[in-house]
């Protein structure tokens, strides 16, 4: 590629040993070869250099963590705007310029691409971003060249294992956020133990948030919450995501947003005005006198387990999960044990297999869910590999309106892979075309 990056009007290659290898057995390239170790870790720092620095010019809200990154993204993004700012906004589920969006590859894009992408911001007059931080992304240098103003983090728990060594490994990726070289002040949710550990271990001015001992205490009361600072200070707040986690992700945004300098009023005012997120606690509606149905991306234990939790259907709470190929393999049995745990009801189905076999993934599931004691399990537990049939299973173990639904793993997606194949399939639309046939009675 040397050659041809030269040709491109490349001013220099920069290269590890092997390339400047290849790069001579291909001829000169008539430009300069430089070498380095690790040409990865420079690459943040020349984007953004080459870029003009754009996160310099922007607000910059940065989250990390295992659950809620998204949620609270957006739940940002809308007191920003209440707040009077052009936004942008960088996840997994979109990417927005102001209010253009396209569609995300990945959580948090290359070095290269973010530094693009802000100033592209940056030009059309966006003031301020909300980013979410993948552990990829710090491991990666994804966000090198990017100090966020305000760095957050939500929570951490069981993901990832296919690629980080271990739990600790993966705590490290994130705590790497709260550091000078990538952040200026902190606000942590102290809800776990590595909340607390990284609150007392960031060398950033830190804020902590959380139902205990933390300088912002949650009270939460159905759709409502208070937080009650240090001072004496109170800020009245509504939850317009359900699910008690999700008061958690409110608290967190409304405290970034003041800490970064955002009026109260303002910032309270847009985190409950947020219109929602895609994919996550999402109602799907059907006709009258059909089951209530949600989806949510919900694709860990702890994050299935909040799930469910915030669940209370007067009825039936029947689950449709999955796991996906080619991840952390460990924690399947444990999103099978949750399920069991919360649902009267689960089908376990395909997710993303991806290369692997499905029905080996689907297994593991399974075993999960059995193994849990008869007296805390689900009544039943179904194994549907398809997934559009999982969902008319779940259906028939519906009696009406007073149970629910929950399709979970995928979310906002609207493919699922299998075997290289990417096969179009959006959770909402087929539960929502499965709501209506049960209601008309076609139950195969």
């Amino acid at each position: 590629f040397a050659a041809a990056a030269a040709a491109a009007g490349a001013a220099a290659i920069m290269t590890d040993g092997d390339g400047v290898r290849l790069a001579a057995e291909a001829g000169d390239a008539g430009v300069p070869v430089l070498r380095l170790d690790d040409p990865r870790s420079r690459l943040g720092e020349i984007a953004a250099t080459v870029y003009g620095h754009p996160a310099r010019d922007l607000l910059m809200l940065g989250v990390t963590g295992t659950n809620g990154k998204t949620t609270t993204t957006y739940l940002l993004e809308s007191g920003l705007r209440a707040a009077g700012h052009t936004t942008g906004l960088i996840g997994t589920v979109e990417t927005r310029v102001g209010d253009e969006r396209v569609a995300s590859v990945r959580t948090t894009p290359e070095a290269t691409d973010v530094h693009a992408l802000l100033a592209v911001m940056r030009e059309r007059g966006v003031t301020a971003c909300a980013m979410e931080v993948s552990s990829h992304a710090m491991v990666f240098g994804r966000v090198d060249g990017v100090v966020f103003d305000v760095a957050g983090f939500t929570n951490l728990s069981q993901d990832h294992l296919d690629f980080h060594a271990d739990l600790e490994d993966y705590f490290a990726a994130k705590a790497r956020l709260f550091t000078p070289a990538h952040a200026r002040r902190a606000v942590v949710v102290v809800g776990d133990e590595y909340g607390r550990r990284l609150a007392a271990s960031t060398p950033l001015p830190v804020v902590t948030v959380g139902r205990g001992d933390a300088d912002w205490q949650i009270d939460c009361y159905g759709d409502r919450a208070t937080l009650s600072g240090a001072d004496g200070e109170k800020l009245e707040l509504r939850v317009p995501i359900p699910g008690e986690f999700n008061v958690t992700n409110a608290a967190l945004a409304v405290t970034m947003l003041r800490t970064a300098g955002i009026d109260a009023a303002a910032a309270v005012d847009g985190v409950g005005r947020c219109p929602g997120v895609p994919g996550r606690m999402e109602r799907v509606g059907g006709p009258a006198g059909a089951p209530a149905g949600v989806v949510d991306f919900a694709h860990t234990p702890d994050a299935i387990d909040n799930v469910l939790q915030a669940l209370h259907p007067r009825g039936r709470l029947i689950v449709v999960v999955g796991a996906g190929g080619d991840r952390d393999r460990e924690k399947r049995p444990l999103m099978g044990a949750a399920a069991a745990r919360g649902a009267d009801v689960v089908v376990v189905t395909d997710d993303n297999p991806r290369s692997e076999d499905a029905s080996a993934i689907r297994a593991a599931v399974v075993a999960g869910a059995r193994s849990v004691p008869d007296s805390e399990r689900a009544g039943e537990i179904l194994e549907v590999g398809g997934r559009r049939e999982a969902v008319r299973a779940a259906l028939r173990s519906a009696r009406g309106p007073d149970d629910t639904v929950v399709v979970l793993g995928k979310g906002h997606e609207q493919g699922q892979e299998i075997a290289g194949v990417v096969h179009p399939f959006d959770d909402r639309d087929v539960l929502r075309e499965e709501l209506v046939r049960w209601s008309e009675g076609s139950r195969p």
